[in-house]
């Protein structure tokens, strides 16, 4: 279930903040440039980075004044601002001593309220982050001014578009879904102009000369390809914060939460914190998988020509993005002429996938789906294990323009006023038995 967004109250301001698990300790995440508490918990991957944290940690989550959910301002928050919206939380949640992850832009306001507030910071995490916004003679790992206007530029001008995701999460650059779901955030997030000043503040971000009066615990985290925030200035930051201890990764994500940095994180992260690493159990949970793709589309492709068939694929992959949306089914996969989603009740799986047929048929794009209901693993993001195996199978026994379910599914919708043929039982194949498969129909 989603966590509940809950308000507290900085001098006039409102800051939104989530809480999440009930572990010994308190972990605060305190985001980088923008964010917005609902929409990011949407993406399966970071709502999955957040669980496995909060499986070990009460965890509590804000977003920034000026972004997201919270309060708009009209004029961009200080550090010291920042610090008094941080202890309006924790007071709120009523959280006297906490662990705090800042994560990129964030992890200078956490430097400075672990050295200022000592007493209630019960260790410091810095992931992704700096210590000075702009390059000097000694600092020579971030911007030059020039740079820095470069890119202000760059972000009012395609701000919406998803274009932070190639910078800061390039491995997933090339998922459609992925860069289509940050631009959402995006423009969730904070408009074009507020997403320029916010980045501008860190022309003014300095707290080198903090990092030797932090007393507290801490872990520094980074990527050594990392291209937002750049290796250096993570190893600049464990040099000069007394004992922290330094991990550094493989790989140029800038963000924890990709598939790619997740366990390492959080692994590093559940140590230092509870003295321990878990063993990272697979989450199972019940889903309705659903795969489809175009009836004889190498012919099709063929006869077309691959100018006519690209358009033909464009169109099938709207439509059925677009009827996935109406019926809260979420992509998981696509390849060419095949999608594979999944859902969280069964019924809305079955109308979708007939919703999918009966507009692609209309638009004389035949194709065939295939249903089935039951426990998948969810694993650093992705959705498996043998139900998904079967949704599969099943879906090669469909018929042009057939919606085909296995029994599971069917006896799962009872009482929904769907309706069901009897295709008889079907040798699918990698799997034992027989199984009962029907066609479905609204």
């Amino acid at each position: 279930m989603e966590p509940e967004t809950r308000y507290a109250r900085s001098e006039d301001v409102a800051i939104a903040y989530q809480v999440i698990g009930e572990g010994p300790v308190d972990l605060v995440v305190v985001p980088g440039w923008v964010s917005h508490l609902e929409e990011a918990w949407r993406d399966r991957v970071y709502r999955q980075f957040m669980l496995r944290l909060a499986s070990f940690a009460r965890l509590i989550r804000i977003d920034r004044r000026g972004t997201g959910l919270s309060d708009r301002v009209s004029r961009q928050a200080t550090l010291e601002q920042r610090m008094d919206d941080l202890r309006a939380v924790m007071d709120a949640v009523g959280s006297e001593k906490a662990a705090l992850l800042g994560v990129s832009e964030g992890g200078p306001m956490c430097t400075l309220f672990a050295a200022t507030y000592p007493e209630r910071t019960e260790a410091l995490i810095l992931a992704s982050t700096l210590a000075s916004g702009l390059r000097s003679a000694d600092y020579p790992w971030a911007m030059t001014l020039e740079q820095l206007e470069a890119f202000l530029d760059r972000v009012e001008a395609v701000w919406g578009t998803g274009f932070s995701a190639g910078l800061l999460a390039p491995s997933i650059k090339n998922d459609e879904q992925a860069v289509r779901a940050w631009a959402r955030l995006e423009r969730n997030a904070v408009s074009p102009r507020a997403a320029r000043e916010l980045f501008s503040m860190l022309a003014q971000t300095d707290v080198r000369h903090v990092l030797p009066t932090v007393s507290v615990p801490t872990l520094v985290l980074h990527c050594e390809g990392d291209r937002a925030t750049r290796v250096g200035g993570g190893r600049y930051l464990a040099e000069h914060v007394s004992g922290a201890r330094y991990v550094e990764f493989e790989g140029d994500d800038h963000v924890p939460w990709t598939e790619r940095n997740s366990d390492g994180f959080i692994g590093e992260i559940e140590e230092f914190l509870t003295g321990a690493r878990g063993v990272s159990e697979p989450d199972r949970v019940l889903k309705t998988v659903m795969f489809s793709d175009v009836v004889d589309s190498t012919q099709r492709a063929v006869d077309l020509g691959d100018r006519a068939w690209g358009d033909l694929l464009g169109l099938f992959h709207e439509i059925v993005r677009t009827t996935l949306t109406t019926w809260r089914g979420e992509e998981i996969d696509t390849a060419g002429d095949g999608f594979f989603a999944a859902f969280d009740g069964p019924a809305r799986a079955v109308r979708c996938a007939c919703a999918v047929r009966d507009a692609l048929a209309r638009r004389s794009i035949p194709v065939r789906v295939g249903l089935h209901s039951g426990e998948c693993e969810l694993i650093g993001g992705k959705i498996g294990g043998i139900a998904v195996h079967t949704g599969a199978r099943v879906a090669t026994q469909a018929e042009p323009e057939e919606v085909l379910v296995s029994s599971t599914v069917k006896d799962l919708v009872a009482g929904s006023g769907l309706l069901f043929e009897n295709r008889g039982r079907h040798v699918l194949k990698g799997l034992p038995g027989e199984w009962e498969l029907f066609s479905a129909s609204t």
